[in-house]
């Protein structure tokens, strides 16, 4: 882990949540989103945000760290499940499908996996399509964790629409970056190589989860 990040630990029931909720994001890496959303909050007072909230497996840890931090965790979600998720894909679960609309619904599973963890009042959750949300958000955010879909049309959109709300010194986490193409797909490395390019600097590197700092100024 860098020296630019804290040294934070969720609690042990905090992670024993992670563990157990629906979702895909292993344990190293989360502990690493932890330690990056525990150091921006610090620094800056203010809110950390992820795009792909799924089931809430990483808006466990997100929330961890507002109530560590005295901040909240924004979570921006359709809720109706990203590509790979759909029917026929390969990260299709059935019974997260509303049979009354037969469209995916992951809302509830998420609202279960918060209330268990004891997290409820540490999340905002904002349901809609991020270019749209991105579009009316005013202020500014200590982190942005860009974990949605993952089409080249959906990460960029999810870059050019939240970035900019980063404060000076905030941290930009891309999560599935993959240089090799065998290993996953290649938006979100496109994502991470432009932010690169645009004056973000790498933190950490932990599995195929980057964490990137918005230089102050």
């Amino acid at each position: 882990m860098s020296d630019l990040l804290e040294t934070a630990h969720p609690r042990p029931e905090v992670l024993a949540a992670f563990e157990g909720a629906t979702g895909f994001m292993p344990v190293d890496e989360g502990l690493a989103l932890y330690a990056a959303a525990v150091t921006a909050a610090r620094r800056t007072g203010l809110p950390v945000l992820e795009i792909g909230t799924y089931c809430g497996r990483s808006a466990i840890l997100l929330a961890a760290a507002a109530r560590e931090t005295g901040t909240v965790a924004l979570t921006v979600d359709h809720h109706r499940g990203s590509e790979e998720q759909q029917p026929g894909w390969e990260y299709h679960d059935p019974t997260l499908v509303d049979p009354e609309v037969g469209r995916m619904d992951t809302l509830p599973r998420f609202r279960r996996t918060l209330h268990a963890a004891g997290l409820e009042e540490h999340v905002v959750a904002l349901v809609g399509r991020s270019p749209r949300i991105a579009a009316l958000w005013g202020g500014r955010l200590a982190l942005v964790f860009i974990d949605g879909g993952h089409t080249d049309e959906h990460a960029t959109a999810d870059y050019e629409g939240w970035a900019p709300h980063l404060a000076p010194d905030g941290l930009l986490v891309v999560h599935d970056v993959f240089p090799d193409p065998a290993d996953g797909g290649q938006a979100p490395y496109r994502v991470y190589l432009r932010a690169l390019a645009e004056g973000f600097e790498e933190v950490s590197v932990t599995g195929s989860l980057r964490v990137l700092r918005r230089a102050a100024g």
